[in-house]
C-alpha cells in the first residue's frame, strides 16, 4: 500500500482564541503549516515554530510544491528547513533490485494504457492517499514477506544492517533507476511484466525516510528501463535506458518531467555510467574506449570530454568534489581499476587497484570521504580524504539474507537529538 504522508487528515479550524488551544487544533498539514508558523512568530510560541519547521522539513516535497507556502518563507527559513531535512545522522543504506536479463518489449515504447491518462501524484493534495494497484496485484503490506525486496541501512557503531522498508509491489525493482534527492529516494522506470513478457515502465515512485512512507510521483514522459537516474542541482535526470538515447529532467517544485537535449547520436544507450559533479551530468560509456559526455545543464548541450582507453568493464561512476571516480573490473586479473577525471584541468589519471576474490560488479555511494563499493558479498571502502586515495583493508560485510544485487545511496533519518 502505498501512503502519501505529505497530507494529514483534518481540515482548518479557526485560529484559538487562547495559545493554549494550539494543540486541540487539526493536525499540521501543508496548506495550514504556513498561517500556524505566522502565528507562532507573532506570539512568539517557540516550541509551535519549532514544530512547523520540523513539519516544512519532513514533507519537504508537499512544502517545496505549495506556493502559499514556500513563496513566503524567508531565504533564511528555506535553508533552515532544508538544511534540518538533511542534517542528521547520514547512513549507507542499499535496497535489493533483481537483474534486469529480459530484453523490453515494444522499444521503450510509453505503455498504451496511460497514453490518454495522468494520474494524479499523491504529493497534489487533491490526489486519493491511495493508489490502485496494478491489476491482479495487491497492496504491498499484505505480500509475503520472502517476496519482497527491502531497504536496509548500516549502523557504523554496531557493524550491523538493519531493515528500513520494504519496497511496494507497484515498485519495479528489475531494470529501475535510484538515487536521493533532497533526502527522498526516488526510484524511476525499470521492467515490468505483462502481455508476454516484460514491458518499460513510466511510473516513478519516492520513499520518504522521514516519515516511512512511499508516494508516487508524475510518471515518466517516456517508459524507461535500465536507465540512470542522476540528481543534479535541484533536478533529477532519467538519462537512456535500452534502446534509448532521450533524457528528461524532472522539477520537484512542480512535480513534472520535461524533455531535455538527447544523448548524441552513436552514443550509448544502455551500456553507461552516471554522475554529477560541479553541477553537471557526466555520462559514460563505450566499447573500443570510454566516452565523456557533459551535459551543461546551463545552455542544455552535450560537450565530448577526455576519453578513456581503458578495456576494462566499467562497474559505476561516482563524483568526490571536481573529481570523478570510474570503477573498473579487471576479470582476468580479478582486481578493481579506479581512474580518476579532474573535471578543472579535464584529465584523466590512473588510480588505486584493488585484487578481488571474485570479479563481480559493484555500485557504488559516496558517504563523506568514502566511496562505498557494494556488491551481494560484501563491501569495499575507497577512501578520498586527506590527500590519499586508497582502498581500506576492511571489507564490511552485506546485510545477512540479502537478495538479489544491491543499489547503495545515502540517506539521514532525520535529526539527533
Amino acid at each position: 500500500m502505498l501512503v502519501s504522508s505529505d497530507r494529514v487528515p483534518g481540515g482548518t479550524l479557526p485560529a484559538p482564541q487562547n495559545p493554549a488551544e494550539l494543540d486541540e487544533l487539526s493536525p499540521l498539514t501543508s496548506e495550514n503549516c504556513y498561517e500556524r508558523l505566522a502565528l507562532a512568530k507573532r506570539q512568539g510560541l517557540v516550541d509551535l515554530k519549532e514544530r512547523c519547521y520540523a513539519f516544512m522539513s519532513d514533507h519537504f516535497l508537499a512544502v517545496l510544491r505549495t506556493p502559499a507556502v514556500y513563496g513566503r518563507l524567508t531565504a533564511g527559513e528555506r535553508e533552515h528547513v532544508l538544511a534540518r531535512r538533511l542534517g542528521g545522522k547520514r547512513l549507507l543504506a542499499v535496497a535489493e533490485v533483481d537483474e534486469a536479463q529480459d530484453r523490453v518489449l515494444g522499444g521503450g515504447s510509453r505503455p498504451p494504457s496511460r497514453d490518454s491518462s495522468r494520474p494524479q501524484s499523491p504529493l497534489d493534495p487533491q490526489s486519493p492517499l491511495e493508489p490502485q494497484s496494478p491489476p491482479g496485484s495487491s497492496p504491498s503490506p499484505e505480500d509475503p514477506p520472502q517476496h519482497r525486496r527491502h531497504i536496509f541501512c548500516y549502523e557504523e557503531q554496531t557493524k550491523e544492517w538493519r531493515a528500513l522498508t520494504a519496497l511496494p509491489e507497484q515498485v519495479s525493482t528489475r531494470g529501475a533507476g535510484m538515487c536521493t534527492l533532497y533526502n527522498y529516494l526516488f526510484v524511476a522506470g525499470g521492467l515490468v511484466r505483462g502481455g508476454g513478457g516484460s514491458r518499460a515502465s513510466d511510473r516513478v515512485f519516492c520513499y520518504n525516510p522521514l516519515t516511512d512512507a512511499w508516494s508516487e510521483a508524475r510518471p515518466l514522459t517516456q517508459a524507461r528501463a535500465q536507465l540512470k537516474l542522476v540528481a543534479v542541482d535541484g533536478h533529477l535526470f532519467a538519462v537512456g535506458g535500452e534502446c534509448l538515447f532521450t533524457v528528461e529532467r524532472y522539477d520537484p517544485r512542480v512535480d513534472r518531467w520535461t524533455p531535455v537535449a538527447a544523448l548524441p547520436r552513436g552514443a550509448f544507450a544502455v551500456a553507461h555510467e552516471a554522475t554529477a559533479c560541479g553541477g553537471d551530468l557526466f555520462v559514460s560509456g563505450g566499447s573500443l574506449f570510454y566516452r565523456l559526455l557533459r551535459l551543461d545543464a546551463r545552455r542544455g548541450e552535450w560537450e565530448e570530454c577526455a576519453f578513456n582507453d581503458s578495456r576494462k568493464k566499467s562497474t559505476d561512476m561516482v563524483a568526490h568534489g571536481s573529481s570523478i571516480y570510474r570503477f573498473d573490473v579487471n576479470r582476468a586479473h580479478s582486481s578493481v581499476n579506479v581512474c580518476k577525471y579532474n573535471t578543472v584541468v579535464r584529465a584523466w589519471h590512473d588510480g588505486a587497484s584493488h585484487a578481488l576474490e571474485a570479479a563481480q560488479p559493484f555500485r557504488c555511494a559516496v558517504l563523506g570521504d568514502r566511496i562505498f563499493c557494494v556488491n551481494r558479498s560484501h563491501v569495499l571502502q575507497f577512501e578520498v580524504g586527506g590527500g590519499r586515495e586508497r582502498f581500506l583493508p576492511e571489507v564490511l560485510e552485506t546485510p545477512a539474507g540479502a537478495r538479489g544485487a544491491l543499489v547503495p545511496f545515502v540517506l539521514s533519518l532525520g535529526q539527533s537529538d
